[in-house]
């Protein structure tokens, strides 16, 4: 389940990203109605967490992310599959059974958003530790294509109810510990990811361990995690089923605990719905997201195919210092895009980032013809490093109009609309019922994809400063929640 560790990798990446990006959106004026404000002050005799208190949540957050994401199995899963494991053919991986992880998590994604915010949070996290530790067990100890099929299940629940964590920590850390928390967990998740990549090399280059023992230490990290998340505090409420609002508060002060109201939700969800997608801005932007989104998460997840084929003897030994480099550049191109203030010059930040989707094209269709594993390597990194760049700029336009507390909502929906086409392309591209393409036709389509995305907004970006009118602030397209 080469697909299953790097699907996890690439929507794990762009869950932490959106964290990193719209917390210091929160401090702005809130957009919505205080009465429907999640994390409104709240009336007289509402406890404020105390340092204590955060820090320590902050530190079960932390250790609970590094554990989940150190997986030094990942980097070589595919190379366990074709021999440890059953020695599958290359066919048989990635037409027989990676295409299930994108419709499991599909299946999934909206199902679990929403039993998410109507069971607050914790019940789902220990849900996705348990659904990993599933997932881990049948590649260790099952060994035909009909159980890894049935594995995509675990994976889906895995990775769809990855958006519990990051959506726990909004709920039980008062907003002036947003920025502090949302740092200490972004840099445990990209530490996990970077020491799980570094580990992976190290041992297979020093012949430490094979590929199969390494699945055994991303199943102990598994069951670490689990037992982690048994230790957080529960949530008291939730943004939509169980939402804050001014009646919970009596005439002498005192606070009742937020009560269940499917009506109040379905009112909120339908606001902050209309309300973001009304925005042009919002919706153009988020557009360009879910598009490159797709490209993005379809490159991650078959890449070792293309360095499998590449590599002398078929077998790419480099994978794990390539996916620790990867981690860590594209870390880096985030932070620097978090530093540009994107939304005040967002068209030229989209010609921009256009023609950088274009470059990536260029990249991943040089890699595709290379003979040297080497070359393949490299464009991969610096496809990482530049993607997640060019991403934090667009998530973070798109956060800055958004109305507070939608940022969830919208970046899921974004998300899902992303795996949606990802699912079609993975038909045309992989599937025996499409075109079943070779690895390296595959990066060809992948390449061109970019080369089309980025022309398109290229182009479009040039219109839009020609015949274009300036699009109004998102504060002219909220609607009134009644």
């Amino acid at each position: 389940m080469g697909y299953h560790a790097l699907l996890i990798r690439a929507i794990s990446c762009r869950l932490a990203f959106v964290a990193l990006v719209t917390t210091p959106i929160y401090r702005r004026r809130s957009l919505v109605p205080r009465a429907w404000s999640f994390h409104s002050s709240g009336p007289p005799g509402v406890a404020i967490y105390d340092m204590k208190n955060w820090l320590k949540i902050s530190l079960l957050l932390c250790t609970f992310g590094f554990f989940r994401e150190f997986r030094p199995s990942e980097p070589y899963v595919t190379e366990y599959l074709s021999t440890d494991y059953g020695n599958l053919t290359t066919d048989q991986i990635y037409q027989d059974v990676y295409p299930f992880g994108t419709y499991s998590v599909l299946a999934q994604l909206v199902i679990v958003f929403l039993i998410t915010d109507l069971v607050r949070y914790k019940p789902v996290i220990v849900l996705s530790a348990l659904a990993g530790i599933t997932l881990f067990s049948m590649l260790i100890w099952t060994e035909t294509v009909g159980m890894l099929q049935v594995a995509q299940v675990f994976f889906g629940t895995f990775t769809a109810a990855e958006v519990a964590y990051y959506t726990y920590m909004y709920a039980k850390v008062n907003k002036e510990q947003y920025q502090v928390v949302t740092g200490h967990t972004r840099a445990a998740i990209l530490s996990g990811k970077f020491l799980g990549g570094l580990f992976a090399q190290v041992l297979v280059s020093t012949n430490s361990m094979d590929y199969r023992q390494l699945h055994y230490l991303s199943l102990a990290t598994q069951l670490i995690s689990l037992a982690v998340s048994l230790f957080l505090p529960s949530v008291p409420r939730s943004l939509y089923f169980y939402a804050d609002v001014e009646k919970n508060a009596t005439p002498d002060g005192d606070v009742t605990a937020p009560k269940f109201s499917f009506a109040n939700a379905c009112r909120l969800l339908w606001y902050h719905l209309v309300s973001s997608y009304s925005n042009p801005v919002v919706l153009q932007w988020s557009i360009w997201w879910a598009l490159a989104t797709c490209g993005q998460v379809q490159v991650i997840s078959y890449i070792q195919f293309l360095w499998k084929e590449v590599a002398p003897n078929h077998l790419s030994v480099y994978n794990g210092g390539v996916e620790a480099v990867a981690t860590l550049l594209g870390a880096i191109g985030a932070i620097l895009a978090g530093l540009l203030n994107s939304n005040k010059r967002r068209r030229s930040y989209m010609t921009a980032i256009s023609i950088c989707a274009a470059v990536l094209g260029a990249l991943l269709i040089y890699a595709a013809k290379t003979e040297q594993i080497w070359v393949a390597y490299v464009t991969y990194v610096l496809f990482c490093a530049v993607f997640f760049f060019i991403i934090t700029v667009a998530g973070a336009v798109v956060a800055e109009n958004l109305v507070e507390d939608s940022f969830g909502l919208i970046f899921g929906i974004n998300t899902l609309v992303g795996l949606m086409l990802q699912t079609i392309l993975t038909i045309a591209v992989v599937e025996r019922v499409g075109f079943a393409l070779e690895p390296r036709d595959q990066y060809v389509v992948y390449g061109s994809y970019f080369l089309v995305l980025g022309g398109v907004s290229i182009i479009g970006s040039i219109c839009m400063k020609l015949f274009g009118t300036n699009n109004k602030s998102s504060a002219g397209n909220v609607v009134p929640l009644t």
